[in-house]
């Protein structure tokens, strides 16, 4: 099957609905869609039948509510179409099961919003996210609340924060004379991943738990060379990857770009851009899909943000823009950005989200996993700030001081007669900036690869959408709205460019630089997540109606539980691998060293080499052991009254650190000792043993 066949061929989309629909209900669900509103149960009756149909027809035998808990990833109870009727049954869907069902909202991450005994939790289908087939089960995109109407899930406050954003552009539109019904967020989400032979993968503990390497000695050769990134792919990636995009496009996902990365056994997909709600949806998939298919190849496809120390980690650039309904990026500059007021005005409201919430962003990307990513010379640090590039800061300068702006086309000189001119973009790319303008649109490069863009977003749309909400009552009262627009940018360049830094991210040089300008360096996690109940933070998210103040508190109370748990899990699983494997290991390799130094010195041979080995390794082995002690000494102060605020720091500020001293002295153990003793594969097996 080609490509353009192949696409879409497990969606319900709207192909499909025109075709089967009857005329009349086909037009009054796309009104609802485009216009909002909620299907009368007699409508849904019909799309339900003729969704089961198609179904049916491509092989499913099952539905379910596919929706996304507040764990992060998806979650779904599988109902067959089966309804017995003697000794028979007939195949049924309802347009009551089609919009609601029903889970036990208890059983996942609430922060305290249900209790055990507080069982009920409801799903509602989203429209707006075509249904699809996977494994034979029909698909239904849902959001997820309580019993009394709190969200559970990542969608309901993305669906949220996109009404709102769409709201108060349209506002800002209007007033400026640009036509338009609908303003839409839009995402294209570049996904990293490593790839590593599922043998190898099998006999790490560290990887089986918690998707990272503990411990783990720095092979010879890592990414020195630079000669992984964008090289030849390996025959099992490129069929792993061959495979990944054509599951990807029945399923609609539009991938478009793959590649190696930069560290070795590393890579990357991307794909072109949707509607925010949609991205969210397509992304959970592709994680979901990745690992489903690298078992197929014999292989495992990790997600953590960190698996391997001394490499790069992966990441997830979240590349966001708005568009209207008649297809105009409204972050786009155009010929003459210093007269397209709808961009000045755009690109004001973006700065000034960033610069006033600049913890928030922080928090959308915060995880254990993500914490050994950013600020490590291979991501943007913690600490938030944006670059617009010269092109655009002498955009905004030149409006600020009232001087002419007057860029020049540019074109690359290459040197060589025969190559077309190639003209440069308005700006460069700075890969250490965590927030860059890429010539039409906003690249978030601080998420992180295993996690849920929907916070990002939310965090996004709701902040922009603020700034907007003031610019359109601003402009509403201007008596020339093009005045108001400079006079916007001037405030925005006087009260905002703090946030605003072209240069190296990486260096110490800024992290000095943005303490004085007032930045936030929450360097962690816990640091992070203290700011999140701030009272402006809830003022914010209050006022819009994306969270209320319980469902803030909820939220943190989740990301901090989830927090300790994981440190948890891999202190343990690391203490469990020094115990069951490491210590005995060296005990049997300094007891053989022993022996031979023994044996040589009972015929009269003095022992070298292998007394000056064994004198290195034994203080390492008791280095192990009081580490290890240390650790487990840790472990058990920060549990001992269960997850709470102090606990968490604990976690943070004692067992990490306890956990890294340890690994240093594993590490140079297993520099010093016969491969053939050691108990795990290595670094150099694990990154080269899918790409021989």
């Amino acid at each position: 099957m080609v490509p353009s066949e192949m696409y879409g061929s497990m969606v319900f989309n709207d192909s499909v609905m025109r075709q089967r629909l009857p005329h009349d209900t086909y037009r009054q669900l796309k009104r609802i869609l485009e216009s909002g509103g909620s299907l009368d149960r007699s409508i849904a009756d019909i799309v339900a039948n003729a969704m089961k149909d198609w179904a049916l027809e491509k092989g499913a035998t099952h539905f379910t509510h596919w929706f996304q808990p507040m764990t992060g990833i998806t979650a779904e109870k599988h109902e067959a179409f089966i309804n017995p009727t003697g000794d028979s049954v007939i195949m049924e869907f309802s347009g009551k099961e089609l919009i609601k069902g029903e889970n036990d909202a208890s059983s996942f991450p609430s922060g305290g919003l249900r209790a055990t005994f507080e069982a009920r939790g409801y799903t509602a289908w989203d429209p707006t996210s075509y249904a699809f087939i996977k494994d034979k089960t029909l698909c239904i995109p849902t959001a997820f609340c309580s019993y009394t109407g709190e969200a559970l899930d990542k969608k309901t406050p993305l669906l949220r924060s996109m009404e709102l954003i769409n709201r108060h552009a349209l506002r800002v539109l209007e007033l400026l004379g640009v036509k338009a019904q609908r303003v839409q967020a839009m995402v294209g989400a570049e996904q990293e991943y490593f790839l590593i032979d599922r043998a190898a993968y099998e006999k790490r503990p560290d990887l089986i738990y918690t998707g990272r390497t503990l411990i783990g000695h720095r092979p010879s050769k890592g990414q020195e060379l630079d000669d992984h990134f964008l090289g030849t792919l390996k025959t099992r990636v490129s069929a792993f990857m061959r495979e990944l995009d054509e599951e990807l496009w029945m399923l609609g996902i539009p991938a478009k770009t793959c590649h190696n990365e930069a560290a070795p056994a590393q890579h990357e997909l991307a794909c072109v851009y949707e509607s925010v709600n949609v991205a969210v949806d397509h992304n959970q998939l592709i994680m979901e899909i990745m690992k489903k298919i690298a078992n197929r190849h014999g292989m495992v496809c990790l997600l953590h943000e960190k698996p391997f120390d001394g490499v790069n980690g992966s990441g997830k650039h979240n590349n966001w823009s708005l568009q209207t309904d008649t297809g105009r990026n409204l972050l786009d500059p155009g010929d003459n950005p210093a007269e397209n007021l709808v961009f000045l005005l755009m690109l004001c409201a973006v700065i000034q989200a960033v610069d006033d919430y600049q913890d928030l962003l922080r928090i959308s990307v915060a995880s254990a996993g993500n914490d050994h990513r950013l600020g490590g010379n291979e991501a943007p640090p913690a600490i938030m700030s944006m670059y617009l590039g010269d092109d655009m800061s002498a955009l905004l300068r030149s409006i600020a001081s009232g001087t002419s702006y007057n860029p020049d086309h540019e074109y690359i000189n290459s040197g060589v007669g025969t190559l077309s001119r190639v003209t440069k973009d308005n700006t460069d790319r700075n890969r250490t900036s965590p927030f860059a303008f890429t010539g039409n649109k906003f690249e978030f490069r601080s998420v992180g690869s295993s996690l849920s863009i929907s916070d990002a977003n939310v965090v996004l749309n709701t902040a922009v959408a603020d700034r907007l909400s003031e610019f359109a009552s601003r402009l509403k009262g201007a008596q020339n709205i093009k005045t108001e627009v400079y006079r916007l940018v001037c405030e925005t360049v006087r009260d905002h460019s703090r946030i605003l830094y072209n240069g190296n991210n990486y260096s110490s040089e800024w992290t000095k630089e943005a303490a004085r300008r007032g930045l936030l360096n929450l360097a962690n996690t816990v640091d992070a997540l203290s700011e999140f109940t701030s009272a402006k933070n809830v003022a914010l998210f209050t006022r819009h109606g994306i969270f209320s103040e319980t469902e803030m508190i909820s939220r943190r109370e989740v990301m901090l539980e989830s927090y300790a748990k994981v440190v948890n899990i891999e202190a343990h699983t690391l203490c469990d691998m020094v115990n069951k494997d490491i210590l005995p290991a060296l005990f049997g390799y300094c007891g053989e060293l022993t022996n031979l130094c023994k044996a040589k010195s009972d015929i009269g041979l003095p022992a070298g080499a292998e007394k000056k080995l064994l004198q290195k390794l034994s203080p390492l082995t008791d280095d192990i052991y009081q580490s290890l002690d240390a650790l487990e000494e840790q472990i058990a102060l920060a549990s001992q009254d269960g997850v709470t605020s102090s606990s968490v720091q604990a976690f943070a500020e004692k067992v990490l650190p306890c956990m890294d001293s340890l690994r240093i002295f594993v590490d140079s153990a297993e520099a010093l000792t016969d491969s053939r003793r050691w108990p795990y594969p290595g670094y150099g097996e694990l990154l080269s043993s899918v790409h021989e």
